[in-house]
């Protein structure tokens, strides 16, 4: 079984696992309210076109208070509820394994989820693989996957500063705001949500082709109708987990 979320790492395995072992495999995907609409409907859609074995469970990590919380530990408890779903379907199956899309870049960023994986005696094959973020992307590539290149895609509560709660509204408003800046053509970013405050991550190789007054204009009136009050553009462009900054500085000081 392979946790999948649609993105290229567990979508490399969840192809490669269904070449390699047919229909002894399968991928299950969590839906809930921390997984874009856009993301379920185009890994359904990836599934569908090679053929491979898919099941959607739903998950409730949000009925979690140490997951609500949004603590450090959030990824933890994420994935730990994505686990234990699937290792009570693992139960009345012939599965015997569960795997998931850790490369060995991972080893280096800061991912709680690791430790739950490692509870559910999760098995990581690109990374006893020695794979990369960019050799997956390069197999990927060479086996004429459409989603060589598509760019990561983290749940919708990495969105959410720590320590503001993270609720179903919560995760509504950001999934909103980031369909808008993807209609516009965007096609690398993140809105990270500060309560009142949206604070726009763009890749820096769109800013300079794309951000025109007229956008911004545009964004400014699409985002205030759901409810923000400020609309910023961090300068910084995108950047992967971003809001673990955060977190680095704290543990500094300390």
């Amino acid at each position: 079984m392979v946790a999948y979320s649609g993105g290229i790492d567990s979508a490399y395995l969840a192809w490669v696992a269904h070449r390699v072992l047919g229909d002894r495999m399968l991928a299950v995907i969590a839906d809930s309210a921390s997984l874009a609409r856009t993301h379920l409907a185009d890994a359904i859609a990836f599934a569908e076109e090679h053929g491979i074995p898919l099941k959607v469970i739903q998950t409730a990590e949000l009925a979690n208070p140490d997951y609500q919380r949004n603590d450090s530990q959030r990824c933890f408890h994420c994935k730990d509820e994505l686990f234990t779903q699937m290792e009570r379907f693992l139960s009345t199956s012939s599965f015997k394994h569960i795997a998931y899309g850790r490369n060995l870049d991972d080893s280096g960023d800061f991912r709680p989820g690791q430790r739950a994986a490692a509870d559910h005696h999760a098995v990581a094959p690109l990374a006893d693989a020695q794979l990369t973020k960019a050799g997956i992307r390069a197999l990927a590539h060479a086996a004429d996957l459409r989603l060589w290149d598509k760019p990561a895609s983290a749940c919708l509560s990495s969105r959410v500063e720590y320590g503001r709660a993270v609720t179903a509204e919560v995760l509504a408003k950001v999934e909103a705001a980031e369909e808008h800046l993807r209609a516009l053509g965007y096609k690398q970013f993140r809105v990270r949500y500060h309560g009142e405050l949206a604070r726009i991550e763009i890749a820096r190789e769109e800013l300079a082709a794309g951000m025109t007054l007229d956008q911004m204009d545009r964004i400014t009136a699409s985002f205030r109708a759901l409810g923000f009050q400020y609309v910023t553009l961090d300068t910084s462009g995108y950047r992967s987990g971003s809001m673990n900054e955060l977190l680095t500085q704290i543990h500094t000081a300390n």
